[in-house]
């Protein structure tokens, strides 16, 4: 009997076939992107949902696109699911040296390399990772460019204090968020676009930079703020519908109370 993952890179290979579906045989490596970050984004939301059937589905989907794509690869004799099984698992033991490979020591005994926190199995793995890719000429090299905007901020930011190119405290970031302001504002006074856009951009990566100091995530922070407003604007919204008017019939202070209503309510 097949194992489930068997089971299932079989069905892809299957739907991928010349008696499989269209839908399925035409898609590339290109086109399956979009859904790609779709799926990652569902299961991040299932995470947050705390419910166990919704990720475990969610998860399911961002499994088949990782076998569809292995397949297609396969199709070029590129690679296939094995390789991709095979490529991470040796990744995984020789960037845990600590748990998993014993190494020769200077004296010529063998041992494991020592990493007893979080901050040196970090510095072990960034170490590991360099020896890796000696090709990468910066430590930024290999930040995806995919990323969401603030995520790949902070992680240039993270790379880069790495390196000791860094404020010693928060306070510094701080600062620099209200010079980011003041330069929104000089530049919305000259009235260039353009420069208000490249300072505005200042603000968000100084932001960024912020959360970083007080240990907040945050590409989570915004997520989670943009779902509070739109819980809140939903009850707006049945609220206006309830009341049979128009939102052109509501003034602004009127809208701020039922606002202040829906915020209330979070916490009854």
């Amino acid at each position: 009997m097949l194992k489930p993952i068997e089971k299932l890179v079989d069905i892809v290979r299957v739907l991928r076939s010349d008696k499989g579906c269209p839908w399925d045989r035409e898609q590339t490596h290109t086109s399956l992107k979009p859904m790609l970050v779709e799926e990652v984004y569902e299961a991040l939301e299932a995470v947050d949902s705390g419910v166990d059937a919704d990720l475990c589905e969610e998860l399911g989907d961002l499994l088949l696109h990782l076998v569809m794509h292995a397949q297609i690869a396969d199709e070029r004799r590129a690679f296939n699911f094995d390789d991709v099984a095979n490529r991470i698992s040796h990744k995984l033991v020789a960037r845990h040296p600590h748990v998993f490979t014993p190494y020769p020591s200077p004296s010529g005994e063998t041992g494991r390399l020592q990493a007893t926190t979080v901050e040196q199995v970090l510095s072990n793995w960034q170490q590991l990772k360099s020896a890796e890719k000696p090709e990468r000429a910066s430590v930024l090299d290999g930040i995806p460019k995919g990323l969401p905007a603030l995520a790949r901020a902070t992680e240039v930011q993270k790379k880069a204090s790495k390196c000791g190119f860094d404020w010693p405290d928060a306070s510094g970031p701080l600062e620099k968020v209200s010079e980011e302001l003041r330069e929104i504002h000089e530049a919305r006074e000259l009235q260039s676009q353009e420069k208000t856009e490249e300072e505005f951009g200042d603000l968000l990566f100084t932001l960024a930079n912020y959360s970083r100091f007080l240990g907040v995530n945050a590409e989570e922070s915004l997520r989670r703020a943009t779902a509070k407003f739109e819980s809140r604007f939903r009850q707006i919204e049945q609220a206006v519908t309830a009341s049979g008017k128009t939102w052109q019939d509501y003034t602004l202070d009127e809208l701020e109370s039922l606002w202040q209503q829906a915020k209330r309510s979070e916490t009854l």
